[in-house]
């Protein structure tokens, strides 16, 4: 079973920046649409970000719009989060999922439906 990996995530001073990656080490991923998701202490899961399988269409969470960028190089079978003037709000463990669905349906699923998912990586934000 396709599994994805997670990787990048930390602890960061609000403000600062990371950028997380998601890699499929085993099957290509040029045909699934990709989404970061994301889920906080006692919160319910949120989508932050999708991008199509091509590169060429995104979304973002209107509470990460203008900080967060999602891109993807199929060449390297990875898919990017690049988190800038992060605040403590963003303090959550980040998930990638991949389906073979459109991107608007991949950005309001809330999470259901993806054929994979990865593990998770944490991202804290404190200063």
């Amino acid at each position: 079973q396709l599994q994805l990996v997670e990787s990048g995530g930390g602890l960061v001073q609000p403000g600062g920046s990371l950028r997380l990656s998601c890699r499929a080490p085993d099957v290509t991923l040029d045909y699934y649409t990709i989404a970061w998701f994301r889920q906080a202490p006692g919160k319910e899961r949120e989508g932050v970000s999708c991008i199509n399988s091509s590169g060429s269409s995104t979304n973002y969470a209107d509470s990460v719009k203008g900080r967060f960028t999602i891109s993807r190089d199929n060449a390297k079978n990875t898919v990017y989060l690049q988190m800038n003037n992060l605040k403590p709000e963003d303090t959550a463990v980040y998930y990638c999922a991949a389906a073979l669905m459109p991107i608007q349906s991949m950005c309001s699923s809330g999470g259901n439906g993806m054929n994979y998912w990865g593990k998770g990586t944490l991202v804290i934000v404190s200063s």
